[in-house]
């Protein structure tokens, strides 16, 4: 890892936790506010979207303590429409699954060719994150 930038990873590392961690905030959020028919699935879905954000927050933060790093205890800013209607729940929900990917490229594109093991792990997030999307998408279809 003689060729990774440490500083610049542990900087988007610490973005990577702190977005994950507004996910845990706003998947909660979500899951308090869902309400109709589909309430309890929905309820479910966003309970286990937050507990995964909480474990890629750990993740991106156990990283950059390994890389010397020192963990924000911040979160990024929320943005929220304050219309809870399950279309609008969804919509935000998708926005922020695109922006973690958007996140998670950024970070491959510094660690590519020179850390295989962030590399693969920049990796995995994003194919987390697109599956995530592309499952909010199918979500959304019901809706439209």
């Amino acid at each position: 890892m003689e060729n990774v930038d440490r500083k610049k990873v542990i900087s988007l590392l610490n973005d990577i936790m702190k977005y994950e961690l507004a996910g845990v905030v706003r998947y909660t959020h979500s899951a308090l506010m869902v309400v109709g028919p589909y309430r309890e699935s929905l309820i479910t879905y966003f309970n286990e979207q937050s507990s995964e954000s909480l474990l890629h927050a750990q993740s991106a933060g156990e990283l950059l303590v390994s890389l010397g790093g020192h963990p924000s205890q911040d979160i990024s800013i929320i943005d929220e429409s304050n219309d809870h209607s399950i279309t609008s729940l969804l919509q935000e929900s998708l926005e922020h699954e695109r922006k973690a990917v958007s996140l998670y490229k950024d970070l491959l594109n510094e660690v590519e060719n020179k850390s295989i093991y962030l590399e693969e792990y920049a990796k995995e997030m994003i194919k987390n994150e697109e599956i995530h999307s592309l499952t909010v998408e199918k979500m959304l279809r019901d809706y439209e």
